[in-house]
This record gives C-alpha cells, structure tokens and sequence, in this order.
C-alpha cells in the first residue's frame, strides 16, 4: 500500500517518537510510506500554509491512505487535505486528554478540533478503550490498538551490566519515573511525594526521572537496571512506557490510568494502587525489598510491532474497501 504518514513536529528529535518507530516498522514491510511533519500547529497563517504543503504532497505521492498519527491540527488538516483519499487518525492520548503543557483555552479547542476530525476521518484508531469511549463519534470505524514495542530492543538484560554501564550504584534500589514533556499529566508533583516517602521508610533510594536527557537507546538498559517504575499521571491513553517495563520485567507500581489496569492484570510483581501518597510509596517499599523480577514479557505479545502493524494493515484495508 502507499501510505502518507502525517505526523507533528519535526522528523528529528524524541517528539513522536512512538509515531515515527510505528512508520519505520511499517516501511519494514515493504509499503510505499511517505512521511510528512506538520512544522506549525498554532498560527492561523501557519496552519494554511501546512495545509498547502499537505495537499501538494498528497497530489505528488498520490496516497492510497493518509495516516494522521495525532489528532488536534494535524488530524483535521489530514481529514480536510486527504479529500477522497481514505483517511485514518490515531489518537495517543494528550489529544483526547486535558493538559496544562498549554492553555486552558488552546486543551479545550485542541480536544474539540480531535473530536470533529474523528467524525469525518474515514477510520479511527486510538491506543485504549477509554479513549475510544470518550469520542463522539461511536461506530465500527473506530479500532483499539496500542502503539506497538519492539520487543527486540526492549527486553531483559543483565541487572549488573545495566547499572555498570549507566552509572548506577551496583546495590542502591533504583526507582523510575518518565516524566515525559508535561510534568503536569505525569503528575511530576506527586511522584516526587512518593519518593519522599520511601526514603522515610528505607533510606538510601535512588530516584530517576526520565526526562530528555535519555536517549531512546538507553531505556532499556535503563528498565533493565531499575527495580521499580513508578506511574502515577493524570491521564493518560495506552502508556507505552508500562508496555515497555513490562517487555523488560521491570516491576511497576501504578495509580489507575489509561489501560494500565487491563495491561497489569495478570503480571506478577506489578501493582495498581490508589493516587495517595502513603499507599503508592508502601506498594513501592514492598518491591524494593523484594528486588525480584516480573513476568510481564509473557503478556507482551499483543502489543509487540507485529501485532500492531497487522491489526493497523486491516485498519488501512477496511479503508480504502469502505
């Protein structure tokens, strides 16, 4: 298939960087993929010119799919450029979801803009059920699949080795945090109370808040050396730093967000508690000591890139077919 992937931001950095390993892995498979990277999503002036940028590039690379793997601006501008050309949006979360990363007012045009482009977008793809329940629009057009891991490079290596070659201290508990790019969805404020309680009760902690210091490459050697991923957002869709933990045998302590619960279920060693401090730091001094592993990479093979992609090639067929 030829498929135009339409994704924001830039082609270079982290940002999207689930979008862009998706598009990479589906490239892997011999389709025709186009990339485009919607530069600017603010400025009325802006947002035309993409616009026309958008509808050259679908009147050269001739799609049979226009893929937006976001939703506010860059949804619509893929619902409105794609004209017959079958479109699909992929919703991931923030797009669906409140956030103080920007004004109240440009969340709450941001979620409206994602809700009408889902009514027009020929198919509809978000990572959790809870996303799916929050659209407007609810129909046989709109799939549930969580972005995709590579369990190849996201899978368990050696606990010393990990820690030698990250600097870590070879016997020191290590909790993670992925703070993300907005501190205030992954609930940053709170995560840190949680850490202060667990150095109350244990002492000597080591707390690591995943930031853009890490480089891609690095978070498994990170999940391998850690004894403890701590998740405690606001919102969230499908979090693929808990798939990606669970592809590891990272133990995780977890509020209730997103799919968190349906993905935890049946893995041992790994927690869904309540969002208070007390009791998310308890959860947490309980796997500490314990510094066992957990089973999560045996219920990993429903999210792995090749499910995924299988489930998205139907998506892309059902499309052009409907």
């Amino acid at each position: 298939m030829r498929v135009l992937a339409v994704v924001p931001g830039s082609a270079e950095g982290k940002i999207m960087i689930f979008a862009k390993r998706q598009v990479a892995a589906l490239k892997g498979r011999k389709h025709d993929v186009a990339e485009f990277y919607v530069a600017d999503r603010v400025s009325p002036l802006a947002v035309l010119g993409e616009y026309r940028r958008l509808r050259q590039k679908i009147e050269e690379f001739k799609p049979e799919i226009v893929h937006a793997h976001y939703g506010t601006v860059t949804a619509l501008l893929v619902v409105v450029a794609s004209g017959r050309v079958p479109s699909v949006v992929t919703f991931r979360g923030s797009d669906l979801n409140p956030s103080e990363a920007v004004s109240r007012f440009r969340s709450i045009v941001g979620r409206f803009i994602s809700q009408v482009s889902a009514l027009f977008a020929t198919r509809v793809v978000c990572v959790s059920a809870n996303l799916a329940a929050s659209l407007w629009v609810r129909s046989h057009k709109v799939a549930v699949i969580p972005s995709g891991v590579d369990l190849k490079a996201f899978r368990p290596m050696d606990y010393q080795e990990s820690r030698l070659r990250l600097g870590f201290a070879p016997a020191t508990p290590l909790l993670v945090f992925n703070c993300g790019g907005d501190p205030w969805v992954k609930n940053l404020a709170l995560a840190e109370k949680v850490f202060a309680e667990v150095r109350k009760k244990m002492g000597n902690v080591e707390f690591e808040i995943m930031r853009s210091n890490w480089r891609p490459e690095d978070v498994p050697s990170l999940f391998s050396a850690a004894d403890c991923l701590l998740v405690v957002s606001r919102y969230e869709g499908s979090p693929n730093v808990v798939k990606e933990a669970m592809a590891c045998n990272l133990p995780i302590v977890s509020v209730d967000v997103g799919d968190v619960r349906q993905r935890l279920e049946r893995v041992e060693n790994c927690f869904v508690v309540d969002a208070a401090p007390e009791v998310l730091a308890d959860q947490v001094v309980q796997v500490l000591a314990k510094r066992d592993r957990s089973n999560g990479r045996i219920h990993c093979q429903e999210f792995s890139q090749t499910e995924v992609l299988d489930r998205l090639e139907r998506v892309y067929v059902d499309s052009i077919e409907s």
